[in-house]
């Protein structure tokens, strides 16, 4: 099956081609025919499986040929949980769009920068991404109106309903027409979520896409144990002694990632951190340069490692562990892709080893441990 064959856009297939998109997904091949035909779609499969072009797709293949919407009435609104989510999700609807014969303005907005900039550029919009917050303020303002909305998207709903979001949904869904087309994606199933999908879905095509396993055996695992006093010297000392370039750290909160990128700065590493208490400016800033590949180290918390993707990340490190075994694969499966090697290196502190001997036995595969005891860090 060819995207040629689902009955979108000729302009869409000659960009899906000239990018190199060969062949749709699984998510894309089920639910791209369903949205076309405006069906309501529950669609189940995990982060990094295709799940934004499956619904951006066939949505603009769809607008096409409507007549122009009220200033200020979008058509199709995009509910997303993060800053980053709703960057990613408008510049995945412009990057398709830009062959389209009929010009679909998207914009995305979101809390962290100033409201004016996004009030101005809801003129004439067409596709609105938000994060739920803001949208609500846009809306107290008068900048934008759901009175006229066709299509509602909820995109990685499962985290939307952790973070809290569930009262400024409701009261964003109070807003919305009756009559509407309702698409729900999703990495999981959870109970929270079942209720949502009974409130707003209508006779949906449900689409549940098993996970596929991280290719682990291509990611070089290595852990260190390590005093809890010397961690920063370490990860100092691996960096440096072994010149990584491009290395990803993780921490357990937004404090310890400032304070560990403070500290490699200070030891003439170049650093940053980003996470949901950096501007919006400042965390976009940061994930280009590390991606270019001008920022050596870049330090994040498990919130932000989803909006950060990266196909040729060569090493990882975990500063602190997660809390689930589950956490440590999804962080660790940031390297080790698209058949290339990658490096992932834990530092276990002495409270942390029944911990980490729970996340390899869950993870199917033991750890090569060195104890840093034999290396000598000073001067790290």
């Amino acid at each position: 099956m060819s995207f040629s064959s689902f009955g979108l856009s000729p302009a869409l297939v000659k960009v899906l081609a000239s990018q190199n998109y060969a062949q749709p997904y699984p998510i894309q091949k089920e639910a791209i025919p369903a949205i076309l035909n405006r069906k309501d779609v529950l669609g189940i499969a995990q982060t990094g499986s295709g799940k934004t072009a499956s619904y951006v797709l066939p949505i603009l293949t769809n607008l096409q040929g409507l007549s122009v919407a009220k200033n200020r009435h979008a058509r199709v609104l995009v509910l997303v949980p993060t800053r980053e989510l709703a960057v990613q999700a408008r510049d995945v609807f412009i990057q398709f769009g830009t062959e389209l014969p009929e010009r679909i303005k998207t914009i995305a907005v979101f809390g962290g920068v100033s409201i004016n900039p996004q009030m101005i550029g809801l003129q004439g919009v067409q596709v609105l991404v938000a994060t739920p917050g803001r949208l609500l303020e846009l809306i107290e303002s008068k900048a934008v109106h759901l009175s006229e909305i066709e299509t509602l998207v909820l995109d990685e709903a499962d985290k939307m309903l952790n973070l809290g979001f569930q009262e400024e949904m409701t009261r964003i869904f109070a807003l919305l027409p009756k009559k509407r087309q309702n698409l729900l994606f999703s990495a999981t199933l959870s109970a929270k979520l079942s209720d949502i999908n009974q409130i707003i879905l209508h006779d949906p095509v449900v689409i549940k896409i098993e996970p596929k396993q991280e290719n682990l055996d291509l990611i070089e695992q290595t852990g260190y144990f390590v005093p809890l006093e010397k961690k920063g010297p370490l990860l100092r000392y691996i960096i440096k002694k072994n010149d990584l370039q491009q290395v990803l750290v993780f921490t357990s909160s937004t404090f310890q990632a400032d304070n560990v990128a403070d500290k490699l700065c200070k030891n003439g590493i170049d650093a940053v951190s980003i996470h949901s208490k950096k501007s919006q400016g400042a965390r976009t800033e940061a994930l280009r340069e590390f991606k270019s590949g001008e920022l050596r180290v870049l330090v994040t918390t498990d919130l932000l490692a989803r909006g950060i993707d990266i196909e040729f990340l060569p090493h990882v490190i975990n500063y602190e562990l997660p809390r689930s075994p589950k956490d440590y694969i999804h962080r660790i499966g940031r390297t080790g892709r698209a058949e290339n090697p990658g490096e992932a290196i834990s530092l276990v502190t002495p409270e942390d080893q029944h911990h980490f001997r729970i996340i390899q036995k869950k993870m199917g595969k033991w750890v090569t441990m060195i104890d840093s005891a034999n290396i000598d860090l000073k001067g790290y």
